[in-house]
């Protein structure tokens, strides 16, 4: 009997261990599985980068945000996650409509959408010191990555040169001159003319100007509204340039260059608030106010991805902290995290195996789907 209840004992030993609850796999190398720590219940895309794809997601053309599911839909992925944190309420400032653009900067295709607000300006909670205009992404060749993207530009008419300080932002800084392109679309872009670089309340400033360009010359002294055609650009201008600007003139010859500069090239990239780097969380990350969260790390190497959707709600105070986040990204496998955009934009949304679209299959805060201007795509 003991020979017996040994083997019994050796056999359970070396037999291996179960997979976890709900495991699956949606596509070559993306598994779906479900997520439980303690009382926070959500959802996990676990990705091999090597064998699996990312990418952004965006609204179509004119809309200023969408549904996770549709953009899902439309970019064929075979799921996908809300992104980063966005301009969603505009409180202070009546008359001034909400523009629903992202805090952060964009890339797709490799090519700049978007730059960062200045940190006082930001929807999201603050970035710590430094990290503002922080994005994921993956690199040109396809290694996962997380680095911090700055503008640089510049406006050059004759002998003039003026610095550029925005590109398709919500909020330009104060006496900066932005760029606006058809990548902006069809909001509002009085909005960039209001609050400071440390206060994203204060009032709006009457002192601006406007540049309309195209094919490399000046058609009109004024914003037009609307969406820009494709191949015709504006520059706004708040405070301080704002009379170099009213010194241009129709016809005038103008060359603006944009890019967003920093360690990394991306193929694509979106930006959210730091978790964690190189194993460590980042500084005075939020440890009490529990919320539904959204969040994305990558194991050491960046050919692993991890896609967190959390649930809950801040009213009751069921989900998780922003601190307890990068602790179970860690515990995961991550090495560097970024949190994107919680709360009711929290939205996964996945195709499975057998089923011809993608559908929510976590539990949003308010019920239903939020829309948002920005996603991360996954593509099997």
């Amino acid at each position: 009997m003991g020979r017996v209840l040994m083997r019994i004992m050796l056999a359970l030993a070396l037999a291996p261990a179960p997979p976890p609850a709900a495991e699956l796999r949606i596509a070559p190398g993306v598994t779906l599985r479900d997520v439980r720590d303690g009382q926070i219940t959500g959802k996990l895309l676990e990705i091999d980068l090597r064998r699996a794809r990312t990418g952004l997601l965006r609204p179509p053309s004119g809309t200023p945000r969408a549904p996770v599911s549709e953009m899902v839909n439309r970019a064929r992925a075979v799921a996908g996650v809300n992104g980063d944190f966005f301009d969603i309420s505009e409180r202070a400032h009546p008359g001034v409509p909400e523009t629903f653009a992202p805090d952060g900067p964009e890339v797709t295709a490799g090519r700049p959408i978007r730059a960062a607000v200045p940190d006082g300006q930001r929807f999201g909670p603050a970035a710590p010191p430094g990290t503002s205009g922080t994005v994921i992404g993956v690199d040109r060749r396809g290694v996962g990555r997380i680095a911090r993207l700055t503008l640089s530009g510049t406006i050059r008419t004759g002998t003039r040169t003026i610095p550029l300080r925005g590109l398709n932002q919500y909020a330009l800084p104060v006496g900066g001159v932005g760029l606006y392109t058809s990548a902006w679309g069809s909001a509002s872009r009085a909005r960039a003319f209001c609050g400071t670089d440390l206060s994203r309340n204060a009032p709006c400033t009457a002192d601006t100007a406007a540049v309309l360009i195209r094919k490399g010359r000046v058609t009109s002294l004024a914003d037009p509204g609307g969406a820009l055609p494709s191949g015709t650009s504006l520059l706004l201008a708040r405070d301080e340039p704002v009379t170099k600007l009213r010194a241009f003139r129709v016809g005038q010859k103008v060359r603006v260059s944009a890019t967003l500069t920093g360690p990394v090239r991306f193929r694509y990239a979106l930006g959210g608030l730091p978790l964690l780097r190189h194993g460590e969380p980042a500084p005075k990350l939020d440890a009490r106010t529990r919320s539904s969260r959204t969040a994305v790390g990558l194991a050491p190497g960046g050919r692993r991805m991890y896609v967190i959707v959390l649930d809950g709600r801040h009213e009751t105070g069921s989900g998780e902290t922003i601190a307890g986040v990068a602790d179970l990204l860690r515990r995961l496998g991550a090495r560097d995290a970024l949190l994107l955009d919680g709360g009711g934009s929290s939205t996964l949304a996945a195709r499975m195996p057998g089923e011809p679209s993608a559908t929510v299959r976590n539990t949003p805060s308010e019920g239903r789907e939020r829309p948002v201007p920005n996603g991360l795509a996954v593509y099997g």
